[in-house]
């Protein structure tokens, strides 16, 4: 079997250098460079990136190895129908250390062809670190190499209008890109730089919030041999990824012209206001996730699709979703149904092994983001509390005791509130006084939600059905 390599494949493209990439990782190269890749291939733009491993410890090395080449195999359902799609990535040219090679990556940030920059540095890397050095080589931290950079091209090309840069952060925070900006700002004042740079950044670069969807596995180690024969390379570096993608972009009509991904075919949507279009992915997909987790987990299942398989799972989150979120969210109640049939298709993935457990993470906090603020908004819209959305919490708390029915659930959260939860648990006179008291815990959930008029009741008797009677009929009895 051939080695994958730019002498081995001779079918491959070269590009432009004109985008800088912070993030090696399954998803940014499943996602961001696969997208690149794919307006390459169909609108013949020219679109080269630079990958910079933000981390000292990371895998350029490997990707360099195989002359940046990669495949990217995406599988899923598309209107009913498994899909299943390979295609190269060789939109890479070059992969960097800064740690390393840092004249190398000072040399890409100072070329006047660059125009973007892309990131995902995890949630942890739009952050600030104390006593930051912006003149470290590197800088540590993402946003004090940012601040590095752009400074360093600020006094390069003389405070040149058209050498500041657009960013894309990918980041899984709200206001990805303008935490950045206000993190890089802070650091310019801190350190004392001229206020023309300040106003070059504010005037001259552009940093764009996004929002991105797709589930990406990464590696597919228990079938790869399979896979490599398949496509005749030894590809050391395919990712695995979902059919589905979504990229929410905010940005302004120069930014949307210059990378006009959605005339590709792909999933792109441009906006001037991330807000709405975040809520509404947040309530749906999210929410349907996060309200899916204790009941499948209590119901003895182990992913996402084991869960959804189980008719009486799917028809409680379907039924929470059309009858508890939808209406509540605004826009065009037929668009969101079809919005909401693409999220929850995905569910249904056979390729996609998406575990529970995982997703189980933070659960308290999850629900308080995604769940909450429908329940809230259904309340007051009907004056009513939801029950699907209320059962979903009632779940949450069962599962926070760390057994049921036989089942062992080892619970990843804040530890102290746990320990609370599970303490109530230990101590439980009745189901009343239990969910009282762990619903009026404001460190738990930042508000007493034992105010919540009739919260507490509801959640109390779904409680005592689930232990009663069993997940599956406390379930049937609301569906």
């Amino acid at each position: 079997m051939k080695s994958l390599n730019r002498t081995s494949y001779t079918s491959v493209r070269e590009h432009q250098f004109k985008i800088l990439q912070f993030g090696e990782g399954n998803f940014l190269r499943a996602f961001v460079d696969w997208m690149i890749n794919k307006s390459n291939s169909t609108l013949g733009t020219n679109n080269g990136v630079v990958v910079v491993q933000p981390l000292a410890q990371g895998m350029v090395d490997i990707l360099n190895k195989q002359d940046n080449l990669y495949h990217v195999l995406l599988q899923g359902i598309k209107d009913g129908q498994p899909v299943e799609e390979t295609e190269l990535v060789d939109c890479i040219m070059d992969a960097i250390n800064p740690y390393t090679q840092y004249e190398a990556y000072k040399g890409y940030f100072l070329n006047p062809e660059l125009e973007l920059v892309v990131s995902n540095t995890t949630e942890a890397g739009i952050s600030r670190i104390d006593n930051e050095d912006i003149f470290a080589l590197p800088p540590k931290s993402f946003p004090g190499k940012v601040t590095q950079l752009l400074y360093e091209r600020y006094k390069h090309f003389k405070g040149a209008t058209d050498k500041g840069l657009t960013f894309f952060c990918c980041e899984l925070i709200d206001k990805n890109a303008s935490t950045l900006k206000e993190i890089v700002l802070e650091l310019s004042v801190a350190n004392k730089l001229e206020e023309e740079f300040i106003n070059w950044i504010n005037t001259c670069c552009t940093f764009c919030n996004t929002l991105v969807d797709r589930i990406v596995p990464g590696f597919p180690k228990d079938n790869i041999k399979d896979i490599q024969t398949k496509l005749g390379f030894e590809d050391n570096l395919v990712v695995a990824g979902e059919y589905f993608h979504l990229w929410a972009i905010e940005a302004p009509q120069s930014v949307r012209e210059k990378y006009p991904f959605d005339k590709a075919g792909l999933n792109v949507v441009w906006l001037e206001d991330m807000t709405k279009f975040r809520d509404k992915k947040v309530r749906i997909l999210n929410g349907a996730h996060t309200a899916l987790v204790p009941v499948g987990l209590l119901s003895g299942h182990q992913t996402v699709k084991e869960a959804f398989d189980d008719l009486t799972l799917a028809s409680f989150i379907n039924e929470m979703v059309a009858q508890e979120v939808i209406p509540n969210i605004e826009g065009d109640k037929n668009a969101l149904k079809v919005f909401a049939g693409e999220i929850l298709e995905r569910f249904f993935n056979p390729y996609i092994r998406h575990f529970l457990k995982d997703i189980s993470l933070n659960s308290i906090s999850k629900w308080m983001t995604r769940d909450y603020p429908s329940l809230m908004d259904s309340l007051h819209r009907t004056g009513k509390l939801p029950a699907k959305l209320s059962f979903s919490l009632a779940a949450l708390l069962v599962l926070y005791r760390g057994q049921y029915n036989n089942l062992e659930f080892t619970i990843k959260d804040t530890p102290e509130h746990v320990n609370f939860i599970q303490a109530e648990w230990n101590k439980m006179e009745s189901y009343s006084t239990l969910t009282a008291n762990i619903l009026s815990n404001k460190a738990i959930w930042n508000t007493d939600l034992s105010t919540v008029e009739g919260l507490s009741a509801a959640v109390a008797g779904y409680i005592e059905s689930i232990m009663e009677q069993g997940i599956k009929p406390a379930l049937k009895q609301i569906i």
